[in-house]
């Protein structure tokens, strides 16, 4: 995994510094996160550039996470005082719950704005978030009409834009940013595994036998199903064996890297079903004195 680990382009850190010099121009922060790895695509340096200014922390790909799993994340991240909206981006109410949800953080701001005289103020806010995390899906539902670039890869986003929603908001889009340094393992792999990393940077058969380690206790029947193995294969096969097992199914002979490649594709594209990587007892990103 350490190729993965130590990389910081420069677009990303003059992301920081686009952010810092923002601040003062917005009420909120919306703050996106992947719903499959909810710890692991929160940049925990983030904390540090918006300081105390308020913030909505908005779950994306819904659609592609473990229900059951996003309740418990939602119900993490609400008892740690944060206001929480976990949606898929694409949803034609999209607009309207995070108007809502933008309104009811900043309850005490506008209540008193309005004993002033001031109504009908835009919500003005930075939209932040890790690459690939679904940023310019959602802002092209807010506005309701393609003005962000979008793709299925990190890095599609590379400046800061203003956007206007027919909602009354005011949204400034940044770029995806990353960290410069991986302390847990885990969480490069769980980046790597829904995209967030560009696959130039990783092996990509490192990353599907994680993937495969992950389904063999959350969800082998999918495995199994996708490339019509046998039932007892997960007792008969080591991870290894098996990633070699399906680059023969799929026809690839013993082009691994290959199967590998589309071990990932098909997890992202849904094709194994939803799933989320995490859980909050997991500790992701919480470095363990021995």
């Amino acid at each position: 995994m350490a190729q993965i680990i130590q990389w910081f382009p420069g677009h990303m850190a003059k992301a920081f510094r686009l952010m810092r010099e923002n601040l003062k121009y917005v009420d909120i922060v919306f703050e996106l996160v992947d719903a499959r790895i909810p710890v692991s695509s929160r940049n925990p340096e983030l904390d540090e550039v918006l300081g105390n200014k308020p913030r909505l922390m908005v779950m994306t790909k819904t659609d592609l996470a473990d229900p059951e799993r996003t309740k418990a994340w939602t119900k993490y991240f609400i008892d740690q005082g944060l206001e929480v909206v976990a949606l898929d981006t694409r949803g034609h109410k999209t607009p309207q719950i995070m108007t809502k949800a933008a309104r009811k953080v900043l309850a005490d701001k506008w209540a008193a704005l309005e004993e002033k005289g001031v109504k009908d103020k835009p919500i003005r806010a930075l939209v932040a978030g890790i690459p690939n995390v679904g940023k310019s899906t959602l802002l092209n539902h807010l506005v309701t009409k393609n003005v962000a670039i979008t793709g299925d890869r990190p890095g599609v986003t590379k400046k800061l834009q203003w956007l206007k929603t027919p909602t009354n908001l005011e949204l400034l889009d940044t770029p995806g940013v990353l960290w410069p340094k991986f302390e847990d393992q885990r969480v490069g792999q769980h980046l790597a595994m829904t995209g967030a990393i560009k696959d130039q940077l990783i092996n990509q058969d490192d990353i599907s036998l994680a993937m495969l380690h992950f389904m063999r206790t959350y969800n082998p029947a999918a495995i199994l199903e996708r490339y019509h193995l046998a039932e007892d294969v997960w007792e008969t096969h080591t991870d290894v064996e098996l990633l070699l097992l399906i680059t023969q199914k799929l026809g690839f002979k013993d082009d691994y890297d290959r199967a590998a490649e589309r071990l990932l594709l098909d997890l992202r594209r849904g094709k194994l079903g939803v799933y989320t990587l995490e859980l909050p007892e997991d500790h992701i990103g919480e470095v363990v004195d021995d």
